[in-house]
């Protein structure tokens, strides 16, 4: 499994969201790395990623991923970092490996009992057939947020070619998707958040500019989870990560420093 170890600092583990390509979080890893020593990965299943997906796992592949990230990176603790569907990953971690959770952060993560609306449900279903129909609905899904995020026009050309240059160098699988979006169904999320025990931050983008999970059932977290607290990131969506990871790196960043505990 190939493994991205860069910066130095307090190691902080980011798990990549449904696409599986840690390259669509590049600019979060450079600027998390200037604080971190910002440890990712693709996840298995990924052509990239050498690493098979055992069905009979589940969400634990991704768990192993993580551990064995750890165990080659030489590091025990860490912060750890999900992204969207990389969020309910983290949160399994940090479930079954409190000894090894420095802190969790959620970032547009769906929430401990939000399910995909039924027309998600038949797309994963079907992922070959009903591929064109999600590929046609995600501009309008994510237009209002690009357009807050960069209301200069040449600034967000610069964003969707930046995109555009990760989908060819390692293009989607939708039929990988499908099965990450089945298997959120299937997580006893819930019962994750009650054996959590580390610090937990929850990151937003605003309500009206997240189309693709609602930010109220993100914050659901609150409720569940011991020690947490939630942060919006402003003029932007469920793609904070990336459209503002400058903004993403400094709460993560304060989130982190704060809860340091003293040097043994």
């Amino acid at each position: 499994m190939p493994i991205i170890d860069q910066g130095s600092g307090t190691p902080l583990v980011l798990i990549p969201g449904i696409q599986g390509r840690w390259g669509d979080l590049r600019p979060a890893v450079e600027l998390l790395s200037r604080s971190f020593r910002v440890i990712t990965f693709p996840l298995c299943g990924e052509r990239t990623s050498e690493v098979p997906f055992d069905r009979a796992r589940g969400l634990d592949n991704y768990v192993d991923q993580t551990i064995e990230a750890l165990d080659r990176s030489g590091v025990h603790h860490a912060a750890v970092c999900g992204i969207s569907f990389g969020g309910v990953v983290a949160l399994r971690f940090a479930a079954a490996h409190p000894d090894r959770t420095k802190a969790l952060v959620l970032a547009s993560t769906p929430g401990p009992t939000w399910q995909p609306c039924r027309r998600h449900q038949i797309y994963a279903h079907v992922p070959h057939l009903c591929a064109p129909l999600f590929v046609a609905e995600t501009p309008w899904r994510l237009w209002a947020e690009l357009a807050s995020a960069f209301p200069d026009s040449e600034a967000r050309v610069r964003f969707l070619r930046s995109q555009l240059r990760v989908l060819l160098d390692a293009p989607l699988s939708f039929k990988r998707m499908a099965e990450r979006a089945r298997l959120i169904s299937k997580a006893n999320r819930v019962a994750d958040c009650a054996k959590v025990t580390a610090p937990t931050l929850v990151v937003t983008g605003e309500p009206r500019l997240d189309r693709v999970v609602p930010v109220d059932s993100s914050i659901q977290y609150l409720r569940l989870i011991r020690d947490s607290r939630a942060v919006v990131l402003e003029h932007t969506g469920h793609l904070g990560s990336i459209t503002r990871p400058d903004a993403f790196a400094a709460v993560v960043r304060e989130f982190v420093d704060a809860d340091r505990p003293a040097a043994a």
